[in-house]
Protein backbone atom coordinates (compact mmCIF):
# COMPACT_ATOMS: atom_id res chain seq x y z
CA UNK A 1 0.00 0.00 0.00
CA UNK A 2 1.65 3.35 -1.22
CA UNK A 3 1.85 6.19 1.76
CA UNK A 4 3.97 8.75 0.18
CA UNK A 5 2.80 12.60 0.86
CA UNK A 6 3.57 15.67 -0.80
CA UNK A 7 2.66 19.21 -1.03
CA UNK A 8 1.40 21.15 -3.86
CA UNK A 9 1.05 24.73 -3.73
CA UNK A 10 -2.50 25.73 -4.54
CA UNK A 11 -2.20 27.77 -7.83
CA UNK A 12 -0.12 24.81 -9.06
CA UNK A 13 -2.89 22.53 -9.57
CA UNK A 14 -4.36 24.16 -12.24
CA UNK A 15 -1.26 23.26 -14.52
CA UNK A 16 -1.14 19.65 -13.15
CA UNK A 17 -4.48 18.94 -14.38
CA UNK A 18 -3.30 20.23 -17.41
CA UNK A 19 -0.80 17.74 -17.72
CA UNK A 20 -3.11 15.06 -16.71
CA UNK A 21 -5.54 16.22 -20.05
CA UNK A 22 -2.73 14.88 -22.38
CA UNK A 23 -2.64 11.59 -21.33
CA UNK A 24 -6.28 11.08 -19.75
CA UNK A 25 -9.57 12.46 -20.14
CA UNK A 26 -10.16 14.78 -16.97
CA UNK A 27 -13.57 14.40 -15.02
CA UNK A 28 -14.01 17.60 -12.14
CA UNK A 29 -16.08 19.36 -10.25
CA UNK A 30 -17.95 22.91 -11.74
CA UNK A 31 -20.22 25.20 -11.56
CA UNK A 32 -22.68 25.66 -14.69
CA UNK A 33 -26.03 26.88 -14.23
CA UNK A 34 -25.95 27.83 -10.36
CA UNK A 35 -25.04 24.34 -9.69
CA UNK A 36 -22.11 21.79 -9.05
CA UNK A 37 -21.43 18.83 -10.74
CA UNK A 38 -18.77 16.47 -12.13
CA UNK A 39 -17.83 17.64 -16.08
CA UNK A 40 -15.21 16.47 -18.25
CA UNK A 41 -12.54 19.45 -18.23
CA UNK A 42 -10.73 21.32 -21.28
CA UNK A 43 -8.29 23.13 -18.91
CA UNK A 44 -7.25 22.80 -15.25
CA UNK A 45 -8.67 25.97 -14.39
CA UNK A 46 -11.93 25.04 -14.84
CA UNK A 47 -11.81 22.94 -11.67
CA UNK A 48 -13.47 24.00 -8.70
CA UNK A 49 -11.43 23.45 -5.34
CA UNK A 50 -12.44 24.14 -1.75
CA UNK A 51 -14.24 25.39 -0.01
CA UNK A 52 -17.09 24.14 -1.85
CA UNK A 53 -20.03 21.82 -1.66
CA UNK A 54 -20.43 18.70 -2.57
CA UNK A 55 -21.71 18.23 -6.09
CA UNK A 56 -25.41 17.94 -6.26
CA UNK A 57 -25.16 15.00 -8.29
CA UNK A 58 -23.20 12.12 -7.00
CA UNK A 59 -20.16 11.46 -9.41
CA UNK A 60 -21.60 7.60 -9.65
CA UNK A 61 -23.21 8.63 -13.37
CA UNK A 62 -19.66 8.55 -14.39
CA UNK A 63 -19.34 4.48 -13.91
CA UNK A 64 -23.42 4.04 -14.20
CA UNK A 65 -24.07 6.71 -16.44
CA UNK A 66 -27.93 7.52 -16.03
CA UNK A 67 -28.60 6.30 -19.94
CA UNK A 68 -26.54 4.08 -21.67
CA UNK A 69 -27.03 1.96 -24.85
CA UNK A 70 -25.91 -1.29 -24.59
CA UNK A 71 -26.30 -2.51 -28.46
CA UNK A 72 -28.03 -1.13 -31.48
CA UNK A 73 -30.00 -3.49 -33.87
CA UNK A 74 -31.58 -3.26 -36.93
CA UNK A 75 -33.01 -6.21 -39.08
CA UNK A 76 -31.32 -9.20 -37.12
CA UNK A 77 -28.22 -7.74 -37.27
CA UNK A 78 -26.42 -6.49 -33.67
CA UNK A 79 -23.62 -3.55 -33.61
CA UNK A 80 -22.40 -4.09 -29.65
CA UNK A 81 -21.56 -1.00 -27.89
CA UNK A 82 -17.60 -1.05 -27.62
CA UNK A 83 -16.94 -1.41 -23.66
CA UNK A 84 -15.18 1.48 -22.59
CA UNK A 85 -11.27 2.22 -22.32
CA UNK A 86 -10.30 5.75 -22.24
CA UNK A 87 -7.87 6.70 -19.63
CA UNK A 88 -9.97 8.67 -17.16
CA UNK A 89 -9.36 10.44 -13.83
CA UNK A 90 -12.01 12.15 -11.80
CA UNK A 91 -10.04 15.04 -9.23
CA UNK A 92 -11.82 16.23 -6.52
CA UNK A 93 -14.09 13.39 -5.13
CA UNK A 94 -15.46 13.43 -1.66
CA UNK A 95 -14.61 10.44 0.43
CA UNK A 96 -18.70 9.60 0.81
CA UNK A 97 -18.71 9.19 -2.56
CA UNK A 98 -15.39 7.34 -3.52
CA UNK A 99 -16.40 5.30 -0.70
CA UNK A 100 -19.81 4.77 -2.25
CA UNK A 101 -18.33 3.31 -5.53
CA UNK A 102 -17.03 0.44 -3.17
CA UNK A 103 -20.51 -0.39 -2.22
CA UNK A 104 -21.89 -0.38 -6.55
CA UNK A 105 -18.78 -2.80 -7.08
CA UNK A 106 -20.66 -5.38 -4.79
CA UNK A 107 -23.37 -5.10 -7.12
CA UNK A 108 -22.23 -4.80 -10.64
CA UNK A 109 -18.62 -6.96 -9.87
CA UNK A 110 -19.79 -9.46 -7.98
CA UNK A 111 -18.03 -13.16 -8.03
CA UNK A 112 -21.40 -14.37 -10.35
CA UNK A 113 -21.92 -11.09 -11.88
CA UNK A 114 -19.45 -8.57 -13.57
CA UNK A 115 -21.27 -5.47 -15.86
CA UNK A 116 -18.58 -4.89 -18.46
CA UNK A 117 -19.47 -1.26 -18.83
CA UNK A 118 -19.30 -0.36 -14.89
CA UNK A 119 -16.09 -2.80 -14.55
CA UNK A 120 -14.64 -1.36 -17.69
CA UNK A 121 -14.78 2.57 -16.18
CA UNK A 122 -13.92 1.32 -12.96
CA UNK A 123 -10.48 -0.39 -14.17
CA UNK A 124 -9.73 3.21 -16.07
CA UNK A 125 -10.56 5.55 -13.69
CA UNK A 126 -8.13 7.12 -10.90
CA UNK A 127 -9.89 8.35 -8.14
CA UNK A 128 -8.21 11.81 -6.64
CA UNK A 129 -10.48 12.72 -3.79
CA UNK A 130 -10.38 16.41 -1.72
CA UNK A 131 -10.87 16.24 2.19
CA UNK A 132 -14.01 18.00 3.41
CA UNK A 133 -12.07 20.47 5.86
CA UNK A 134 -15.96 22.11 6.64
CA UNK A 135 -18.66 19.07 6.21
CA UNK A 136 -22.17 20.51 5.96
CA UNK A 137 -24.18 20.15 8.95
CA UNK A 138 -26.26 17.46 6.81
CA UNK A 139 -23.33 15.27 6.45
CA UNK A 140 -23.37 11.84 8.46
CA UNK A 141 -20.69 9.98 7.25
CA UNK A 142 -19.33 9.32 10.38
CA UNK A 143 -21.98 7.47 11.57
CA UNK A 144 -22.13 4.80 8.77
CA UNK A 145 -18.51 3.66 8.45
CA UNK A 146 -16.76 6.82 6.67
CA UNK A 147 -15.17 10.13 8.04
CA UNK A 148 -14.67 13.71 6.41
CA UNK A 149 -11.12 12.11 5.30
CA UNK A 150 -11.57 8.38 4.89
CA UNK A 151 -9.37 7.24 2.19
CA UNK A 152 -11.39 3.94 1.39
CA UNK A 153 -11.54 3.24 -2.45
CA UNK A 154 -9.14 6.85 -3.46
CA UNK A 155 -6.11 6.45 -5.45
CA UNK A 156 -5.15 10.04 -3.99
CA UNK A 157 -6.09 12.25 -1.37
CA UNK A 158 -6.11 16.30 -1.61
CA UNK A 159 -6.24 18.00 2.05
CA UNK A 160 -6.34 21.99 1.35
CA UNK A 161 -3.70 23.35 4.30
CA UNK A 162 -4.78 26.81 2.52
CA UNK A 163 -2.08 27.83 0.02
CA UNK A 164 -1.23 24.27 -0.34
CA UNK A 165 -2.40 21.24 -0.10
CA UNK A 166 -1.36 18.16 1.16
CA UNK A 167 -0.90 15.04 -0.96
CA UNK A 168 -1.42 11.66 0.33
CA UNK A 169 -0.58 8.17 -1.99
CA UNK A 170 -3.10 5.91 -0.79
CA UNK A 171 -2.46 3.08 -4.44
CA UNK A 172 0.45 2.77 -6.31
CA UNK A 173 -1.75 3.71 -9.14
CA UNK A 174 -2.39 7.30 -7.41
CA UNK A 175 1.40 7.52 -6.18
CA UNK A 176 2.56 6.90 -10.21
CA UNK A 177 0.25 9.70 -11.43
CA UNK A 178 2.15 12.24 -9.42
CA UNK A 179 5.53 10.73 -8.75
CA UNK A 180 7.00 12.10 -12.10
CA UNK A 181 5.33 15.30 -12.01
CA UNK A 182 7.61 18.67 -11.64
CA UNK A 183 4.55 20.08 -8.94
CA UNK A 184 5.07 18.49 -6.03
CA UNK A 185 7.67 17.92 -3.87
CA UNK A 186 8.64 15.97 -0.52
CA UNK A 187 5.48 17.01 2.47
CA UNK A 188 6.95 18.27 5.54
CA UNK A 189 6.27 17.07 9.48
CA UNK A 190 4.44 20.59 9.76
CA UNK A 191 2.17 19.97 6.39
CA UNK A 192 1.34 16.25 8.19
CA UNK A 193 0.54 18.09 11.50
CA UNK A 194 -1.56 20.85 10.26
CA UNK A 195 -3.78 18.09 8.03
CA UNK A 196 -4.22 16.15 11.38
CA UNK A 197 -5.67 19.36 13.39
CA UNK A 198 -8.02 20.26 10.57
CA UNK A 199 -9.14 16.55 9.86
CA UNK A 200 -10.08 16.42 13.65
CA UNK A 201 -11.92 19.24 13.49
CA UNK A 202 -13.71 18.11 10.77
CA UNK A 203 -14.81 15.12 12.37
CA UNK A 204 -16.22 16.30 15.26
CA UNK A 205 -18.10 18.77 13.50
CA UNK A 206 -19.87 15.68 12.00
CA UNK A 207 -23.02 14.17 13.90
CA UNK A 208 -25.08 11.54 13.00
CA UNK A 209 -27.98 8.40 14.25
CA UNK A 210 -26.12 5.29 14.78
CA UNK A 211 -26.75 2.13 12.39
CA UNK A 212 -25.91 -0.30 14.95
CA UNK A 213 -28.89 -1.95 15.66
CA UNK A 214 -31.03 -0.61 12.99
CA UNK A 215 -30.85 -4.05 10.93
CA UNK A 216 -32.12 -6.35 13.89
CA UNK A 217 -35.03 -3.62 14.31
CA UNK A 218 -35.95 -4.00 10.76
CA UNK A 219 -36.08 -7.80 10.97
CA UNK A 220 -39.07 -7.07 12.86
CA UNK A 221 -40.87 -4.23 11.30
CA UNK A 222 -42.02 -5.58 7.64
CA UNK A 223 -45.68 -4.89 8.81
CA UNK A 224 -45.01 -2.25 11.93
CA UNK A 225 -47.65 0.66 11.72
CA UNK A 226 -44.36 2.79 11.03
CA UNK A 227 -44.67 2.67 7.75
CA UNK A 228 -48.29 3.49 7.63
CA UNK A 229 -47.29 7.26 8.94
CA UNK A 230 -43.65 7.37 7.53
CA UNK A 231 -44.99 7.66 4.10
CA UNK A 232 -47.63 10.07 4.26
CA UNK A 233 -45.49 13.26 3.10
CA UNK A 234 -43.26 11.75 0.92
CA UNK A 235 -44.47 13.19 -2.87
CA UNK A 236 -42.78 10.07 -4.65
CA UNK A 237 -40.68 12.25 -6.24
CA UNK A 238 -37.57 10.06 -6.15
CA UNK A 239 -34.92 12.74 -5.63
CA UNK A 240 -33.75 11.05 -3.01
CA UNK A 241 -32.54 7.66 -4.95
CA UNK A 242 -31.77 10.10 -8.17
CA UNK A 243 -29.17 11.90 -6.15
CA UNK A 244 -28.16 8.76 -3.86
CA UNK A 245 -24.54 7.81 -4.48
CA UNK A 246 -25.26 4.43 -4.03
CA UNK A 247 -28.95 3.96 -5.15
CA UNK A 248 -28.35 1.34 -8.25
CA UNK A 249 -32.05 0.51 -9.31
CA UNK A 250 -32.39 0.65 -13.47
CA UNK A 251 -34.72 -0.28 -16.16
CA UNK A 252 -34.01 -1.96 -19.70
CA UNK A 253 -36.05 -0.82 -22.61
CA UNK A 254 -36.37 -1.09 -26.75
CA UNK A 255 -36.50 2.05 -28.52
CA UNK A 256 -37.29 0.92 -31.98
CA UNK A 257 -39.61 1.75 -34.66
CA UNK A 258 -40.07 -1.05 -37.17
CA UNK A 259 -36.96 -3.67 -36.93
CA UNK A 260 -34.19 -0.80 -36.26
CA UNK A 261 -33.82 0.29 -32.58
CA UNK A 262 -31.40 -0.06 -29.62
CA UNK A 263 -31.61 -1.49 -26.14
CA UNK A 264 -31.19 1.15 -23.57
CA UNK A 265 -30.43 0.95 -19.72
CA UNK A 266 -32.31 3.95 -17.31
CA UNK A 267 -31.59 4.70 -14.23
CA UNK A 268 -35.16 4.03 -12.08
CA UNK A 269 -36.18 4.01 -8.87
CA UNK A 270 -38.26 1.88 -6.40
CA UNK A 271 -40.05 5.22 -5.35
CA UNK A 272 -42.25 4.78 -8.65
CA UNK A 273 -45.37 3.07 -8.19
CA UNK A 274 -44.53 1.63 -12.00
CA UNK A 275 -40.91 0.25 -11.06
CA UNK A 276 -42.66 -2.94 -9.56
CA UNK A 277 -45.86 -3.03 -12.17
CA UNK A 278 -46.30 -6.85 -12.97
CA UNK A 279 -47.11 -7.41 -16.92
CA UNK A 280 -50.59 -9.13 -15.22
CA UNK A 281 -51.39 -5.19 -13.74
CA UNK A 282 -50.32 -6.90 -10.36
CA UNK A 283 -48.40 -4.33 -8.45
CA UNK A 284 -46.37 -5.92 -5.20
CA UNK A 285 -45.88 -2.28 -3.90
CA UNK A 286 -49.18 -0.58 -4.52
CA UNK A 287 -48.44 2.44 -2.04
CA UNK A 288 -46.09 4.91 -1.17
CA UNK A 289 -46.25 2.73 2.05
CA UNK A 290 -44.82 -0.03 0.53
CA UNK A 291 -42.47 2.01 -1.96
CA UNK A 292 -41.06 3.97 1.34
CA UNK A 293 -40.54 0.64 3.45
CA UNK A 294 -38.68 -0.57 0.26
CA UNK A 295 -35.79 1.92 0.41
CA UNK A 296 -35.02 1.52 4.10
CA UNK A 297 -35.23 -2.10 4.22
CA UNK A 298 -32.88 -2.29 1.09
CA UNK A 299 -30.58 0.30 2.35
CA UNK A 300 -30.05 -0.60 5.71
CA UNK A 301 -31.32 -4.32 6.09
CA UNK A 302 -30.81 -6.43 2.81
CA UNK A 303 -27.72 -5.01 1.56
CA UNK A 304 -26.37 -5.67 5.07
CA UNK A 305 -27.54 -9.25 4.78
CA UNK A 306 -26.27 -9.49 1.06
CA UNK A 307 -23.10 -7.70 1.74
CA UNK A 308 -22.25 -6.78 5.03
CA UNK A 309 -22.76 -2.87 4.91
CA UNK A 310 -25.57 -0.56 5.13
CA UNK A 311 -26.13 1.12 1.60
CA UNK A 312 -25.63 4.81 3.16
CA UNK A 313 -22.39 6.76 2.98
CA UNK A 314 -24.10 9.36 4.69
CA UNK A 315 -23.39 12.19 1.97
CA UNK A 316 -26.92 14.08 3.51
CA UNK A 317 -27.94 14.86 -0.70
CA UNK A 318 -31.60 13.19 0.29
CA UNK A 319 -31.61 15.49 3.42
CA UNK A 320 -30.75 18.43 1.59
CA UNK A 321 -32.90 18.19 -1.47
CA UNK A 322 -36.26 16.32 -0.16
CA UNK A 323 -38.90 18.89 -1.09
CA UNK A 324 -40.38 18.06 1.92
CA UNK A 325 -37.91 18.05 4.67
CA UNK A 326 -37.80 14.08 5.04
CA UNK A 327 -34.52 13.44 6.79
CA UNK A 328 -33.23 10.11 6.46
CA UNK A 329 -31.19 10.62 10.19
CA UNK A 330 -34.50 11.21 12.03
CA UNK A 331 -35.97 7.58 10.29
CA UNK A 332 -32.89 6.14 11.60
CA UNK A 333 -33.08 7.30 14.95
CA UNK A 334 -37.01 6.33 14.59
CA UNK A 335 -35.99 3.11 14.12
CA UNK A 336 -33.60 2.46 16.71
CA UNK A 337 -35.96 3.51 19.27
CA UNK A 338 -38.68 1.32 17.90
CA UNK A 339 -39.86 -1.09 20.63
CA UNK A 340 -39.70 -4.48 19.25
Amino acid sequence: MANKKWQIASPKIAAFLDDLLKTHRVFAPVKRDGLISFEPISEGDEALLDESPNSRRAPKEMFFPRSETLFAYEEGEITVVPLPDERRVVFGVRPCDARSLILLDKVFDAPDYQDPYYVGRRKNTVLIGLGCNHPLSTCFCTAVGGGPFAVDGLDLLFTNLGDRYLVEAITERGEALVADSPYFREAAPADVSLKAEIAARAEQAVSGPSVEGVKEQLDTMYDDPFWDELHEKCLGCAVCTYLCPTCHCFDIVDEAVNAQGQRVRNWDSCQFPLFTLHASGHNPRPSGKERMRQRVMHKFRYFVENFGEVACVGCGRCVRECPVNMDLREVLNAIRSRKS
